[in-house]
């Protein structure tokens, strides 16, 4: 007899077969689905990781980062040395590239891309992740001078990110701000064909391409049409994979993994090396939440545990401390002073610094009370979360207010100074990336929505960033961490997993995951008929 949610989703199935397009039951293309679109496909001017997981085949950067999210690869630069001060990285560029227009790519090319992702005056919201740049200049026909005012150890990693990616200057002239709306051309796998916004977006396969990285059995791309079709609704989402509609997703319901392991033919597969997190920060200057008690019986009432195991239906894990434990330069000791859930001692510690419970189960001190405003992104997963929080601290006396925004709307609350904590989740490599972007004091308001301005933490951070020897690195990181935990200035919720779903029309898909992207490249996957 078929189990309830198998006769459920096959009736969903039958309904999406009538909804979707025909164009989604062609053999041709590759069809990935996904349920949000980016707003632009201009690597320097969109946060967006569903612009990355496609700007990842569009394009190419000077180094790509392995399966275990931690090794570096070469990309268009073949290899590349650093000065013993740290500040100056010398890159030997391939010379056998072509952008989609059949171009060769030159080296001046790469300087235009990076100077262009650096500008100040086209106000790049990532442009920092480049580091102090002081100089980006050519030396020749293939060797590229990348000059830093102070060693920035993180670097490599950054310059794997879309954000670097290598474009065609005469594009991006021609469209202007339309650059990746319009149009693009880049050196990546595959090739812009059409967009239509929060539809779908065609890529053609880029017949020049050979010089794909070497985590990747074969540099050519395989397939001649890739599709990224957004379903915003989950179980249309999950109807298409099962009745083969589509052909890769990494955005499946959780509670739909288990059935979709059971279906013959179907691939099912984790990526344990992905980091992309849910936290809860404290706006620290704000009534209430910068009582240090407050932020930690909050940390000790929160059942993460529970919370993990009803979001993820078992296919993901609470985090036991600041940063993902898979993280480059994690720190165990720090994770063992994170805050254990207990609520009878989060209880107890509220009532050891004042905070006396009220008669209507809300705790009061010198006539405030225990109460505060989160803000967040309504999207599959928030409502859950901050409700099951909600629920949590209310048994301690704490009264968390939730308001969740659509995403259009949501960024501009979360610039404000209108709530006093926040619900985010964020993708992430290295220590340094995670606490950089973050705490340190001139990221204040955004993305340091907490107002965290601490002296000994700039120092520390910049003494990570500025570090030439690994050992003095993972130091300072370890110290931050230690100070941050103590603050308690998160709580710390869960690690969102990356599981991805194929049909049996494909193979050779392997979870990557970088900033979000599933598939990265693309390369060795294959259309069986």
């Amino acid at each position: 007899m078929l189990k309830r949610s198998t006769l459920l989703l096959a009736g969903a199935a039958a309904a999406a077969l009538s909804a979707m397009p025909a164009a989604a039951q062609q053999k041709a293309p590759l069809t990935i689905l996904r349920v949000i679109d980016a707003d632009r496909y201009d690597p320097i001017r969109s946060t967006a990781t569903a612009a990355a997981e496609v700007m990842y085949m569009l394009a190419d950067t000077l180094v790509t980062v392995d399966f275990d999210m931690k090794t570096i690869k070469p990309g268009l630069a073949e290899s590349w040395t650093v000065s013993p001060d740290g500040k100056t990285y010398t890159f030997k560029i391939r010379k056998d590239v072509k952008f989609c227009d059949g171009r060769p790519m030159t080296i001046d090319d790469v300087v235009y891309s990076l100077k262009r992702w650096v500008d100040p005056a086209n106000k790049s919201p990532v442009s920092f992740r480049a580091g102090p740049v002081k100089d980006i200049r050519a030396e020749g026909d293939s060797t590229l001078i990348y000059e830093l005012k102070e060693p920035y150890s993180d670097l490599m990693f950054q310059l794997a990110l879309s954000f670097a990616s290598v474009v065609d200057k005469d594009t991006v002239e021609k469209l202007g701000q339309n650059f990746g709306v319009q149009g693009f051309n880049g050196t990546g796998p595959y090739c812009w064909s059409k967009w239509t916004p929060r539809q779908e977006l065609v890529l053609k396969k880029n017949p020049h391409y050979n010089w794909g990285p070497s985590i990747y059995k074969n540099p050519k791309p395989q397939i001649d049409e890739v599709v990224w079709k957004v379903i915003p609704e989950s179980n249309t989402l999950m109807a298409a994979i099962q009745a083969k509609q589509a052909d890769v997703t990494y955005y499946m319901p959780y509670i739909a993994l288990d059935t979709m392991q059971r279906i013959p033919g179907m691939t099912v597969q984790r990526q344990d090396n992905y980091i992309y997190d849910v936290f809860m920060g404290f706006k620290v200057d704000k009534p209430v939440v910068k009582d240090k008690a407050i932020r930690e019986a909050a940390n000790m009432a929160v059942d993460k545990e529970a919370i993990a195991k009803a979001i993820y239906f078992g296919k993901g894990r609470s985090l036991p401390s600041l940063l993902n434990p898979a993280v480059v330069d994690y720190d165990k000791d720090s994770a063992k002073i994170m805050p254990k859930h207990d609520p009878k001692a989060a209880a107890k510690l509220l009532e050891d610094a004042g905070w006396k419970m009220g008669g209507d189960g809300i705790r009061e001190k010198d006539g405030e009370k225990a109460s505060f405003t989160v803000y967040g992104i309504r999207n599959s997963d928030n409502p859950r979360i901050s409700e099951a929080m909600q629920a949590d601290l209310r048994k301690v006396g704490i009264d968390m207010k939730i308001q969740l925004w659509d995403a259009t709307v949501a960024w501009g609350k979360l610039a404000t100074q209108e709530f006093d904590a926040f619900l985010m989740s964020y993708p992430y490599v290295t220590a340094t990336e995670a606490m950089s972007l973050y705490f340190r004091s001139q990221q204040a308001p955004t993305p340091n929505r907490m107002n965290w301005k601490n002296p000994k933490t700039d120092e520390l951070l910049r003494s990570a960033s500025m570090a030439t020897d690994a050992d003095k690195r993972k130091q300072a990181l370890a110290e931050v961490q230690t100070q941050l935990t103590e603050a308690n200035v998160w709580v710390p919720l869960s690690s969102q997993p990356l599981w991805v779903v194929a049909t049996d029309r494909v193979e050779g898909v392997r979870a990557h995951g970088l900033y979000g992207a599933g598939l990265y490249k693309g390369l060795d996957i294959k259309l069986k008929r």
